[in-house]
Formats: C-alpha cells, structure tokens, sequence
C-alpha cells in the first residue's frame, strides 16, 4: 500500500473510532481507489435521528480538523437525512437508516473492496522487540558470576590457643567515646 494511502487510511480509523464512540450504526468502509477517480476511501454509516446525525457529523468535523486533513465540501441540508463530508481522499456519508436504505450506496460501489471495521477500531498491536535489544538481555543473562579470589590470596586466620586470661572487650562505639 502506497504511503499516501497508508495515511489515508490512518485518518478513516481515527473517523471511524470517533463515529463509533458517537453510537453511529452498520459502520462500513470500503476502498474504492481502484474505481474511483475523486477519493480513495468510502465510509458510510446510519444515525438514529437528525440530532445524531448532526453529533456524528461534529465528531467528523474534529477529527479531521485534529489533523489538519483538508474538508473539500460539506452536504448537510437540514431536515435531509443524508450528510456528506468531502475530505478529498476521504467521503464519509451519513445517513438516517431509511435514507441509507433507499440510496444503497454500498450497492453502487459493490466492486469496492470492504475493509473490516472491527480490525480498523482494534488498538495497534505492540511491536515486537528489537533484536538488539533481546540480544542485550541474552547478553546479561549469560554474564558470568563474579569470580572468587583464589585460596592462596585470602588471609588465612589461624586461631592460636592462649592460656592468659581473656580481657574484657570493650565495644568500639563505647571505646572511641571514653577517648
């Protein structure tokens, strides 16, 4: 996929999590680079009413406007039951469900391939960790413990028996503070 696209794409999902957080019904995208000349991406979608309608096209609005993406046009007659919003690689239709029904756009474009909404709203996957990295932590792990001083450098204490009586061992706290 060409990086243009990759970015275009990048904007339907943002749109699309944002319709999604709105309620906004039967989310669809469809990839109609192939057999269009005027965008690249189609979303459509189905408001409960004409208040919803309006709150799913806000939504778009802020999204597109967050980055910086270009609105070519506006269609949003009131009262009309069908908004659509022109971000040039970008068509996002909205619609009241018997105007969906009645305009069957997802017909019109039957050639379009359809991308999975539920993969689009999915959260990125971690990527995987780098190779150096994961051979830093083979390295640490397989670091040798330190090694022991050998027998003949280690003070031997040899204790010697004495018969003189022991003397009384003063701490050395006690001691340093009686000088």
């Amino acid at each position: 996929m060409k990086a243009k696209q990759t970015a275009t794409l990048e904007l339907v999902r943002k749109c699309c999590q944002a319709l999604d957080a709105k309620k906004a019904g039967d989310l669809r995208v469809l990839d109609v680079h192939e057999q269009s000349s005027i965008t690249d991406f189609m979303v459509v979608t189905t408001a409960t009413s004409e208040p919803h309608l309006r709150a799913l096209r806000i939504e778009v609005e802020k999204v597109l406007d967050a980055e910086k993406a270009h609105i070519v046009g506006m269609d949003a007659i009131q009262n009309s039951g069908w908004m659509v919003i022109d971000a040039f690689d970008l068509m996002i239709h909205l619609f009241l469900a018997e105007h969906r029904e009645n305009y069957g756009l997802e017909t019109l474009w039957k050639d379009a391939k359809e991308i999975s909404v539920p993969t689009l709203l999915a959260p990125p996957k971690k990527p995987a960790p780098k190779k150096e990295v994961a051979a830093k932590k083979v390295a640490v792990a397989k670091k040798p413990a330190p090694k022991e001083e050998p027998a003949a450098k280690k003070k031997s204490v040899v204790k010697k028996k004495t018969t003189a009586p022991k003397k009384k061992s003063i701490p050395r706290a006690v001691k340093s503070a009686k000088e």
